[in-house]
């Protein structure tokens, strides 16, 4: 009841701010080439049918605990495929790259926003320019939610079996790129929870469990907003598979 209660707040306040995430953000301006640069940017990508507006708490938390360069992407509300949204991403980072002088970025996915940077990262090129993907209630062994949803494209790519999913699910030997999964054990949107966990023997995972909230609260909850903090700083080498927390590490019951 609870958790519900939060996820109605969150949502209500959302609706709220959501008009005023439909339009792109303006970009930084390109540094000096004097200027050395600092902690590698991060890139925000929201979920399905959202906008870059999902993030303003936890943008506001990463920039005061010294995150210079924090960056929130749309894609179009038309988009049909994830493929076509990770070659977007791709191209994105690429200039974030270029005007900011960094070899590598950062990306926090939440939800299909997740999706898509794994498939960047993990079959277009992206693990040499992406240093960490956290993701967010990321459904990364699919979801069974809402089966009248099917109507729309991205939704099937979202659904267990998909090509896409079945894509991912391959041999991904030698990226160089660190996971971070967070997920809950009170995401109603990802059907059976533990979907949103990422298992996959050739990446680099450590999977986080946060208890006592929903699927629209992992953006904004100030707890899980420290974990990505600790997850964006934390640049130990790993050995391939996944790894859990643990137990109640991330409880914010």
């Amino acid at each position: 009841m609870k958790a519900t209660a939060l996820e109605l707040a969150i949502l209500t306040g959302h609706l709220v701010l959501y008009p005023s995430g439909i339009v792109a953000e303006r970009l930084a301006p390109v540094p000096p080439p004097s200027v050395t640069p600092g902690r590698r940017p991060v890139v925000l990508l929201h979920g399905f049918v959202d906008n870059r507006s999902v993030f303003v708490m936890l943008r506001r938390s990463l920039t005061r605990n010294g995150r210079d360069c924090v960056e929130s992407l749309n894609y179009s509300p038309l988009t049909c495929d994830l493929r076509a949204a990770a070659e977007l991403l791709g191209r994105r980072v690429d200039e974030i790259r270029a005007r900011t002088g960094h070899a590598e970025v950062d990306i926090v996915g939440h939800s299909l926003g997740g999706l898509i940077a794994r498939y960047y990262v993990q079959r277009l090129g992206g693990d040499s320019r992406v240093r960490t993907l956290v993701t967010l209630g990321t459904p990364h062994s699919g979801t069974s939610v809402a089966p009248l949803a099917d109507a729309h494209p991205l939704v099937r790519q979202m659904r267990p079996g998909s090509e896409v999913l079945r894509e991912l699910a391959g041999p991904s030997p030698g990226c160089r790129t660190r996971f971070v999964s967070f997920w809950s054990d009170l995401d109603q949107i990802m059907v059976p929870a533990e979907t949103a966990r990422l298992d996959h023997p050739d990446l680099l995972v450590h999977n986080v469990r946060v208890s006592g909230i929903g699927h629209l609260a992992l953006p904004v909850h100030p707890t899980v907003a420290a974990g990505v903090r600790d997850a964006l700083d934390a640049d130990g080498p790993e050995a391939p598979g996944a790894r859990e927390e643990e137990p109640g590490a991330t409880s914010v019951a």
